[in-house]
């Protein structure tokens, strides 16, 4: 089967296994390449805003980098709870309180995709509303110690523990939550 336009390269612009694991599962075969991107962001955005933006972001640094024939993938996940945006959690304190705030409630997980080439970019995004149950300090504590949420939006992995013990349901796709939503990246690396 066809996954790119004949001659098509894909380069992942991604430090994450699970983007990397993500984009393999689905037949891409891809090189990656990664460079440091300052992720701050205006105020005012919401959370589909900001994650389109950093995708972008991410992107625009490789925009005079790219081969003809290359196509870069980029994104970025943002939790978005009541309002407020739940970023990556540098200290455990900073984890404990983002893990509060979606303690017993809901929360959209947002993940947006930049896709450039040397003459095209295409930018999109997929929402996921996810349902946490009440969690004790206890439950918040472990989760920290032993799985270090340091590196993912709203400190935690659906993929890891907490994902089994305290998720009650999601509305969306699983994928999106983990980093990339793979129906519709493949949807459009296909048309791109």
């Amino acid at each position: 089967m066809q996954f790119l336009q004949p001659g098509r390269k894909l380069v992942l612009a991604s430090k994450s296994p699970r983007r990397q694991q993500l984009l393999s599962d689905l037949g891409y075969t891809f090189t990656s390449r990664t460079k440091e991107v300052d992720e701050s962001h205006p105020t005012t955005m919401n959370g589909v805003e900001i994650a389109e933006y950093l995708a972008v972001k991410k992107a625009e640094v490789f925009t005079n980098e790219l081969t003809e024939n290359e196509i870069l993938l980029t994104s970025d996940t943002v939790v978005w709870c009541k309002g407020e945006h739940l970023a990556k959690a540098e200290t455990a304190e900073q984890a404990a309180e983002m893990l509060r705030k979606i303690s017993g409630t809901s929360h959209d997980v947002i993940t947006g995709v930049c896709l450039l080439s040397s003459n095209k970019k295409s930018v999109f995004s997929d929402i996921t509303k996810v349902y946490f149950r009440a969690l004790s300090d206890e439950e918040i504590d472990f989760y920290i110690t032993h799985f270090k949420p340091f590196d993912k939006a709203g400190a935690y992995g659906i993929q890891e523990w907490i994902g089994m013990w305290a998720i009650e349901k999601i509305e969306g796709s699983f994928f999106t939550v983990m980093g990339l939503p793979t129906h519709k990246v493949a949807q459009e690396l296909r048309a791109f």
